[in-house]
């Protein structure tokens, strides 16, 4: 009989996690794993593991407790908090590392999408290292493989898609359109959200700039730009980067969590919520050599090719491990 392995998740409509959830259910180890997603409302029926993906907070360790409690095992996919998003958005940091120091010491593992993330859990001992593993982020993406190199003609494309909110930081990056050449460089800006408003204020005068509205294709937005680029202003992981790098995109990314060791090679980083250096950042790519976009590009999506069987032997290894020390 396969073991039962539950992923609790409260808000199913978080894009990049559910769709995580859906891949890795339908990966090859669901021959070895029965895979559930429920909400923390919903009753437990005895399973044998449970991954948690909601982000942490005092009230919610209550519910890790009873799960405990039941003698069941139990991880925290930790994808939601980061260095970044810390420095932006918490008022008292002594308390925000004590309730993840107090979430992270009731489970049985962590798990980090990225090193950065990893590396800010050791550097303020949120976690203990015996309990943190490092499983870098990665997607399903053999169709985004499939997207076909695109012919480099002027004006340069530039890609942005994505939730339309403070941390994706679209505003840095029509902030820097505005200061580049309308005549030799154009956006395709996807996505909706709660910044919509003000994105589409500041691109009033942008002639350059085309809302794409929500990306339903997102193999094709990609198939029809040049380059993407992600000015977010914390990103723990950074799945956007994978999909862009998997259909030969050159990226250009903020220098935050996550994102950074993604570009090796394959495009350019720059920090975070300054439009002057990403648009300094946009000019230096529309300039350059056709043969270094196209290098930059081969280059990026070598270095997705098999990132994702890669993952899942990971997880493979990691669920294997933990039921094992319960056998």
């Amino acid at each position: 009989m396969k073991p039962r392995i539950v992923h609790l998740l409260d808000d199913q409509n978080v894009g990049g996690v559910r769709r995580w959830i859906q891949s890795i259910s339908d990966s090859r180890l669901n021959t070895q794993f029965d895979f559930e997603l429920v909400r923390s409302t919903e009753q437990l029926h005895k399973p044998d593991l449970v991954i948690c993906h909601n982000p942490s907070s005092w009230k919610r360790s209550l519910n890790l407790l009873k799960i405990k409690l039941r003698g069941i095992k139990l991880v925290i996919d930790e994808h939601h908090y980061c260095e970044g998003f810390e420095s932006l958005n918490v008022p008292s940091l002594s308390r925000f590392r004590a309730m993840l120091k107090w979430n992270y010491g009731i489970v049985d593992r962590v798990a980090s999408v990225s090193q950065g993330q990893s590396d800010w859990m050791r550097k303020y001992q949120l976690v203990q290292p015996s309990k943190l593993s490092t499983i870098p982020l990665s997607t399903q993406f053999d169709h985004f493989l499939e997207v076909p190199k695109k012919q480099l003609q002027k004006p340069l494309i530039l890609g942005a898609y994505g939730r339309f909110s403070r941390q994706k930081g679209f505003d840095t990056l029509l902030r820097a359109m505005q200061q580049v050449p309308a005549s030799k460089v154009q956006l395709y800006l996807g996505g909706y959200g709660e910044d919509e408003s003000l994105l589409k204020t500041l691109a009033a005068d942008l002639s350059n700039v085309k809302f794409w509205g929500s990306v339903q294709d997102v193999p094709g937005f990609l198939s029809a730009c040049d380059a993407i680029v992600i000015p977010s202003r914390w990103e723990p992981g950074g799945t956007v980067c994978i999909e862009a790098k998997a259909a030969g995109k050159p990226v250009i990314v903020s220098s935050v969590d996550g994102l950074t060791e993604q570009v090796q090679d394959c495009g350019m980083v720059v920090p975070p919520d300054d439009p002057v250096q990403l648009a300094m950042a946009i000019d230096t790519f529309i300039n350059l050599a056709p043969e270094q976009i196209e290098a930059w590009g081969n280059n990026a999506r070598n270095s997705v090719r098999n990132s994702w069987e890669q993952h899942v032997t990971a997880w493979d290894t990691f669920l294997w491990n933990l039921l094992g020390e319960v056998r």
